[in-house]
């Protein structure tokens, strides 16, 4: 039987780095349009959610196609609050208010909009394939902490973080390391509701191309990603 895939894009109305950063412009449309409107493509997805405390963004959310069935609780939307507890909240309302029972939910974060289709298809069907709690997409990290990633000690002097390990003297010797992308996370809905982190449980790592894990925090983030979109589509 196949399982309810919810999918949900969690979108907070403040943020410090770029100001209303989920509704800013790129490339003509709102930054969380682009996350919609891949959610929608997906065929695994029966329900495609946007969880926000902002009205502005619920509107354009449901203008590009996304239902907004709740608007996000304060205490959920703060700075320091953590995303687990927003995830656990979809889940729980959206199973209370439709009355549908929630096996996987599937989060499409608004600020990796150069992530294609297969990207998070292929992250549902690693979790569903396996016995995974949840699928993260990672990149190849820049920077290896076995060659040339530094700390500084208590009288400011600069170690190799992983020092107690051999030491490489070519990076491609040392053991590859990745960084978590916001490309797309799936996970089982049971876990998520059982879990005070996402990493606690039998966790997979789904491996996406770097120009397509671009995640937006900056206006020089922004910048990026239009050209980005724009060599793409002279490809196409």
């Amino acid at each position: 039987m196949k399982p309810y895939i919810l999918g949900a894009i969690f979108a907070r109305g403040g943020s410090k780095g770029v100001p209303r950063k989920n509704i800013k412009l790129l490339a003509g449309k709102p930054l969380i349009a682009y996350a919609i409107e891949v959610g929608l493509s997906i065929p695994q997805i029966d329900k495609l959610i946007v969880s926000t405390d902002d009205e502005e963004i619920a509107a354009i959310s449901r203008k590009y196609g996304a239902e907004v069935p709740f608007i996000r609780p304060t205490e959920l939307a703060r700075d320091d609050s953590p995303e687990i507890l927003s995830w656990q909240h979809a889940i729980r309302t959206v199973e209370e208010q439709f009355g549908y029972h929630v096996d996987v939910l599937v989060s499409i974060p608004a600020t990796s909009p150069l992530r294609l289709t297969e990207d998070i298809s292929q992250c549902i069907r690693t979790l569903v394939d396996s016995d995974a709690d949840i699928v993260v997409t990672v990149k190849e990290a820049e920077r290896n902490p076995y060659f040339n990633m530094l700390e500084l000690d208590e009288s400011g002097y600069a170690h190799l973080l992983m020092r107690e390990r051999k030491n490489f003297s070519h990076r491609q010797k040392a053991p590859v390391v990745y960084d978590m992308t916001t490309v797309a996370y799936a996970a089982r809905a049971s876990y998520i509701l059982n879990t005070s982190s996402i990493l606690k449980g039998k966790v997979k790592a789904m491996v996406v191309p770097e120009e397509r894990a671009l995640d937006i925090d900056t206006e020089l983030d922004f910048e990026i990603a239009e050209f980005l979109m724009n060599k793409r589509s002279k490809r196409e």
